[in-house]
């Protein structure tokens, strides 16, 4: 006989939900079309619900996307990701606080990206930094965070110890798309692969380290070459499902490893760049 499951995070969540709605098991698996002794079986742990007895529970319930996407993660499935337009009328609040976000992170250099890297906005340090190094006719056209790292004349050459950090930039990556299983998150990998200076080796390179929280970044200030450390903060709802939740935002932020360094100092008078918006 299966021993009952008693770490399995869905009979918590399901016996919280049917309080919540004041619903005897027998009530619940009336809604649902099954057995009372089911019902029991799945608050128990002696049986595993499938996704779409999850989904369905979840619409039974009237759970919201939080909700049903905790529920599913709770029985462990995949929660449901839905794109949304970060330029859409609904996520004008969103965008105006992206915006006072970049400004006050001044004059640290900083970018807000989406789950596929796409640079959505950058702040003054990030075009004062960077147009020492890129010119503006190039900076202009980077959109993308990890096209510009392992862009030859652009962000790679910025990279210390480039060849691992880039190696565990594509294994993150990579496993992100393995998450997505969409085609067009594989294919970026793929290309990025097949960029000049990639080990061909990455993966196993990868496979040896632990997740990096940062990476360094070195760029020549007034003819000395200073050292950047990339931090990465989440912009997403609080949760279980906070890294899948959509719009997935990212601000990444380099601080330098001189404190002395005076970035306020570096602050070009009228930074102009596409993404740049205030």
């Amino acid at each position: 006989m299966k021993e009952p499951r008693q770490d399995y995070a869905f009979t918590r969540f399901l016996k919280f939900w049917r309080d919540v709605h004041n619903l005897s098991q027998e009530e619940l698996a009336d809604q649902l079309d099954c057995s009372s002794r089911h019902i029991s079986r799945l608050e128990t742990g002696s049986s595993r619900p499938s996704e779409a007895m999850v989904i369905q529970i979840g619409q039974v319930l009237n759970l919201g996307k939080r909700d049903l996407n905790h529920l599913l993660i709770s029985a462990g499935y995949s929660p449901l990701a839905e794109e949304h337009d970060f330029d859409s009328p609904e996520l004008r609040w969103l965008r105006k606080s992206m915006v006072h976000t970049l400004r006050a992170l001044d004059p640290y250099p900083a970018s807000l990206v989406d789950t596929h890297s796409n640079i959505l906005m950058v702040n003054r340090g990030f075009v004062s930094l960077f147009s020492r190094v890129v010119p503006a006719e190039l900076l202009d056209r980077v959109t993308n965070n990890l096209e510009f790292i392992f862009w030859r004349s652009g962000g790679s050459n910025l990279v210390s110890n480039w060849e691992d950090t880039l190696s565990a930039i594509l294994m993150a990556g990579q496993q992100d798309a393995l998450f997505s299983n969409n085609p067009d998150d594989q294919s970026k990998i793929d290309q990025l692969a097949e960029r000049m200076g990639v080990p061909e080796d990455w993966r196993q390179r990868a496979a040896k380290m632990e997740p990096m929280s940062s990476f360094r970044v070195q760029v020549e200030v007034n003819g000395e070459l200073k050292t950047f450390f990339n931090v990465s903060t989440i912009v997403s709802p609080s949760g279980p499902a906070a890294f899948v939740s959509e719009p997935r935002l990212t601000i990444n932020i380099l601080y330098p490893e001189d404190e002395a360094l005076d970035l306020a100092g570096l602050q070009q008078q009228a930074p102009k760049h596409p993404l740049l918006f205030y």
